[in-house]
């Protein structure tokens, strides 16, 4: 079944079936698709198949794995399921990104971007076999966390901004690709602060 997954930076998170939604004409009004709490928004959105594989990225480094129809199911004015209880998340631990496909492929890689300006390049079979515990995606140095990856087809521009609006664009390429427990290559380099 066709569903929408949507993910809070609270960390609520939940499917709908995509036939819930229709289209609308001009002058809709649109429908609520999701009840968060207060200071929670929305922040992951996509729409994939009960058989398609979802992938957790956690601030630590970490990559969890779970099958589409193992996410709750929930209605529109539901706020959903806390993540801790799909995913056995560590103190301090969050999800920072979720990315979903289909099976794992040596022309798919994963780019992530550490908050330091670190940048690694993994193939996605890489993360074949990862346990229910998960794995460790990427290794961090001390004071430094993933805050994104991204799924590539390997010939995509990556841009890298930082906080106060520098940024750098290169081809993935650039990078080469890396096994689980490398920890990357300088991205973008950034001043104190």
């Amino acid at each position: 079944e066709e569903c929408v997954y949507t993910l809070t930076h609270a960390g609520y998170i939940k499917r709908q079936p995509a036939a819930d939604y229709r289209a609308q004409r001009r002058g809709g009004t649109g429908r609520r698709a999701m009840t968060t709490r207060e200071e929670d928004y929305l922040e992951t959105l996509f729409t994939a198949s009960t058989h398609d594989y979802i992938l957790f990225f956690t601030n630590f480094g970490k990559a969890y794995r779970k099958k589409g129809y193992l996410i709750p199911e929930a209605g529109p004015n539901a706020k959903g399921t806390n993540i801790i209880n799909i995913v056995p998340l560590e103190p301090g631990e969050r999800v920072t990104e979720m990315i979903h496909f289909r099976e794992f492929t040596d022309d798919l890689y994963l780019v992530m971007v550490t908050r330091n300006g670190t940048i690694k390049r993994l193939q996605m079979s890489a993360l074949k076999n990862i346990r229910t515990s998960g794995i460790r995606a990427l290794r961090l140095e001390e004071n430094d966390e993933l805050i994104s990856a991204r799924k590539t087809d390997g010939n995509e521009n990556i841009i890298i901004a930082t906080h106060n609006g520098m940024a750098i664009c290169f081809n993935e390429k650039d990078v080469r690709p890396m096994g689980r427990e490398a920890a990357g290559v300088r991205g973008i380099k950034l001043k104190n602060g």
